[in-house]
C-alpha cells in the first residue's frame, strides 16, 4: 500500500480531489501536473508542459490533457474530464474512478462495465517526454480504447483561444502522428507502442474553465485544440503506451523504456522518502549548468532561493557534487560582487544584495560537511573577497557598508529583501534601511571568510578583514537591541528601529556566528515562540499587529498584500530549527519533532508528496502559493537533518 493513495469516495467526491494535485518534473525543465480526479484546474495544469529553448526559458503547455474511451460492445465510457463554463462538468469520467496510487508513479483505475483499466503515467528524466501506460485488467467483452489530445500550445502564464492560424496538418510518423500548431514552438509527437488508427476530426473546444485560476482573479476560460482521435483494440491482460514527445521515438522501444523510467523511482513510503523524492525535482540540469528551479509551477530558478535550498536539498543528503554544481553555476552569473535576482531574466535585475551573503552563507555550511577550507577557499575564495569589497565600497549604489560596520539597502519603490511583494508597481513592505536579517547574514559572512582564509593559510586577507567582524558585531548589538523590547527590531532606518513582531530576526540567532549572548537569543527565540509560530512554521507579522493578515485570499493584489502580513513560510522553519537547538540543546528536540510531525499530513493535503509556498496564518493554514516550492522542502529535509543528528 502507498504512502500516497485514495479509494473511490474520495476521488469522486470533486470537492475533495480538486484539491490533491500532483507534479513531476525532470532535469530538463519539463513538468506534468493535473489533480488526482485529472481535472485540470489551472493553466499551469497538463501532460507535457515544457521550455522551449534551454531551462531559463518559459515554459509551454504542448499537451493539456489525453482523454481516453473504453468503447465496449456497443457502450461508450469516457474517462476523461473537463470543467467547462458554468461550472459544467463534461464528461464525468472521475465517477468510474476506482483508486489512484502515487506511489513510484501516478496509478489510476478506472472500472467500467465489464472491464478494469489500470493508468500509468511517466514523465522520461532526460527528455521531453510523458509516456502513459494503460492495462487492460479485465474485460468480459471486446474492448477498444479510443485516445482524444486536447492541445494548448501555449506559454504557462497565458491562455489559448480558438483562432485561425493554427496549422492544422499533421504527418504520419510510426504508430502516431506528428503536429506543430504554430511556427518557433516545438513539434509533438504522439506515438503508440503498437499500430494505432488516427481519425482526423479537427475541432476546437470553447471555455474550458480553470477553477482555481478563477479563484484568484485571474483569465480562466480556454479553448483547447483537438486534432482527431486515435483507436487500438485491446485484449484483458495486454498493455499500450502512449508516448507525448518533442523528437520522434521508436515505438519499439517503449514498453522497456516505460519500465526502465518506472523501475528508476523510489517508493514513496514515509513522510522523508516523499521529500527526498521532490528535493530531486528542483534540480535542473542542461549544457552543463546546474540550477535550482524556485517552485512548481510558475517560478524559474530565484537566486536567493536557491543558496538558501542547497544544504537542504543537497548537503543534507551528502551530495556535495550537485550543491557545488549549483554555486558553480551561479558563479557565472555574478557581477561585481552580486547575483541577480533570477537568472533567467534577459535584462538581469540586482535587487537582492543578501543573495550574494546567502553564497558565503553556503560555503559556511560546505565547510561544516567537508572540513576542506583549503579546497573551498582556493576555489571559492576570489569570489568571497569580490563580495566583501562590494559590499564595502558599494558597488550597487544602493547597498553598502556605514561606517559604524553595518549594511544598509535603500531604493526607493523597490523592496530589496526576501519580503519583496509588489501591488501597482509598489512594494507591500520597503524594509529599507538596515533589516536585521542583512546584517546578521553579513555579520556571518565576514566570520565564514575570515575562518575559511586562515584554515586556507591566507593569513593576510584574514588579517585585514578581522577587525571588521568586531566592529560589525558590536555595532549589530547596539543598532538591533533595546532594553525596552525583549526581541530584535526588524529594521533600523535613519536610527528609528521598526519594532513590529517579524520572524527575520530568527534567522540572527540561527547563524553559525551570532554576536548576541547567549541569553539574548533565548530572550529573542522567546518572543519568536510565543508570537509567531504555528503548526506550519512562522508567521510573518504576529496576530496582534493591526497590519497582520491571517489569510491570503481574494485577487492578485489583494494576496500580494496578505503574504508577508501574516501568512506562514516553511522556509524559516529550518532557522527555527538551528536557532532553538542552540539554546535548549537535547531539550529542544520535542518541540521540533512534534512541529516536523505536523507536516507528515500535508504532503497528502494540497500537491502529493511535497510542501507549499506557504500558509494562511490563521488555522487550519490552509496551503497558498506555489503548489511545491524548493526552499520549503529544503527546510524541513535540513530540519529533520538536524535533528536527527543531535538526537544521535
Amino acid at each position: 500500500m502507498s504512502y500516497l493513495n485514495f479509494g473511490k469516495e474520495q476521488l469522486i467526491n470533486l470537492e475533495y480531489s480538486l484539491n490533491k494535485e500532483i507534479l513531476w518534473s525532470n532535469q530538463k525543465g519539463a513538468y506534468l501536473s493535473t489533480t488526482i480526479s485529472g481535472c485540470n484546474t489551472r493553466k499551469y495544469h497538463g501532460l507535457l508542459i515544457c521550455p522551449v529553448d534551454d531551462i531559463f526559458s518559459d515554459k509551454f503547455v504542448l499537451l493539456s490533457s489525453l482523454d481516453v474511451t473504453v468503447l465496449e460492445n456497443g457502450s461508450v465510457f469516457n474517462l476523461g474530464i473537463h470543467r467547462y463554463s458554468g461550472g459544467v462538468y463534461e464528461p464525468k469520467g472521475h465517477k468510474y474512478i476506482n483508486r489512484f496510487d502515487f506511489s513510484r508513479i501516478p496509478q489510476t483505475t478506472y472500472q467500467v462495465g465489464g472491464a478494469v483499466l489500470t493508468t500509468e503515467t511517466i514523465l522520461a528524466e532526460n527528455e521531453q517526454q510523458v509516456m502513459v501506460r494503460y492495462t487492460l485488467e479485465d474485460a468480459t467483452l471486446p474492448v477498444k480504447l479510443r485516445f482524444k489530445p486536447f492541445l494548448a500550445y501555449r506559454n504557462i502564464h497565458h491562455l489559448s483561444k480558438a483562432n485561425m492560424f493554427v496549422n492544422h496538418r499533421f504527418k504520419n510518423v510510426p504508430n502516431g502522428i506528428e503536429m506543430q500548431l504554430y511556427e518557433k514552438l516545438p513539434h509533438l509527437f504522439m506515438q503508440f507502442s503498437r499500430k494505432a488508427e488516427f481519425v482526423p476530426v479537427p475541432d476546437w473546444y470553447y471555455n474550458i474553465e480553470y477553477l482555481k485560476e478563477k479563484n484568484r482573479g485571474y483569465d480562466f476560460l480556454e479553448d483547447l485544440y483537438v486534432p482527431g482521435y486515435f483507436e487500438v483494440a485491446v485484449k484483458k491482460g495486454e498493455s499500450i503506451i502512449f508516448s507525448g514527445s518533442t523528437e520522434e521515438i521508436q515505438p519499439a522501444l517503449l514498453k522497456k523504456k516505460f519500465a526502465a523510467e518506472k523501475d528508476n523511482q523510489p517508493e514513496r513510503k514515509s513522510f522523508a522518502g516523499s521529500l527526498e523524492h521532490a528535493a530531486k525535482q528542483f534540480i535542473l540540469k542542461h549544457n552543463g549548468e546546474t540550477a535550482i528551479v524556485a517552485g512548481f509551477p510558475w517560478y524559474g530558478s530565484i537566486t536567493r532561493q536557491t543558496f538558501i535550498s542547497l544544504p537542504g536539498l543537497c548537503l543534507a543528503q551528502d551530495d556535495i557534487d550537485t550543491c557545488t554544481a549549483v554555486l558553480d553555476t551561479c558563479l557565472k552569473y555574478m557581477k561585481n560582487g552580486f547575483f541577480p535576482d533570477e537568472m533567467n531574466r534577459k535584462v538581469p535585475v540586482y535587487h537582492s544584495p543578501d543573495a550574494s551573503l546567502w553564497f558565503i552563507w553556503v560555503l559556511g555550511k560546505l565547510y561544516a560537511k567537508t572540513k576542506d577550507a583549503a579546497q573551498i577557499w582556493g576555489k571559492y575564495g576570489k569570489a568571497v573577497k569580490e563580495i566583501l569589497l562590494a559590499f564595502k565600497n558599494q558597488a550597487q549604489k544602493y547597498v553598502g557598508v556605514t561606517k559604524e560596520g553595518l549594511v544598509f539597502a535603500s531604493k526607493e519603490n523597490t523592496a530589496l529583501t526576501w519580503m519583496n511583494s509588489i501591488v501597482d508597481g509598489n512594494p507591500v513592505l520597503q524594509r529599507d534601511g538596515m533589516p536585521v536579517e542583512l546584517n546578521a547574514l553579513w555579520y556571518n559572512a565576514l566570520n565564514v571568510a575570515v575562518e575559511l582564509a586562515r584554515n586556507a593559510a591566507d593569513t593576510a586577507f584574514a588579517d585585514t578583514w578581522k577587525p571588521m567582524v568586531k566592529k560589525s558585531g558590536d555595532a549589530f548589538l547596539k543598532t538591533f537591541l533595546n532594553n525596552g523590547h525583549e526581541h530584535l527590531a526588524d529594521t533600523v532606518k535613519d536610527g528609528k528601529p521598526d519594532w513590529s513582531v517579524r520572524p527575520n530576526m530568527v534567522l540572527a540567532l540561527a547563524m553559525d556566528f551570532t554576536p548576541l549572548s547567549r541569553e539574548q537569543q533565548k530572550l529573542t527565540l522567546d518572543v519568536v515562540i510565543t508570537d509567531l509560530l504555528t503548526k506550519r512554521g512562522l508567521r510573518t507579522l504576529a496576530p496582534n499587529h493591526l497590519r497582520y493578515r491571517g489569510i491570503v485570499e481574494g485577487n492578485p493584489n489583494e494576496r500580494e498584500i496578505a503574504i508577508h502580513q501574516g501568512a506562514v513560510w516553511p522556509w524559516l522553519t529550518q532557522f527555527l530549527t538551528e536557532a532553538y537547538l542552540k539554546i535548549h540543546r537535547k531539550a529542544g528536540i520535542s518541540l521540533l519533532k512534534n512541529l516536523l510531525k505536523e507536516y507528515e499530513n500535508d504532503v497528502a493535503e494540497h500537491c502529493l508528496g511535497t510542501v507549499s509556498e506557504m500558509y494562511n496564518g490563521n488555522p487550519p493554514h490552509k496551503a497558498k502559493g506555489a503548489i511545491s516550492q524548493a526552499w520549503s522542502v529544503a527546510s524541513l529535509i535540513y530540519s529533520n537533518y538536524l535533528v536527527q543528528n543531535f538526537s544521535e
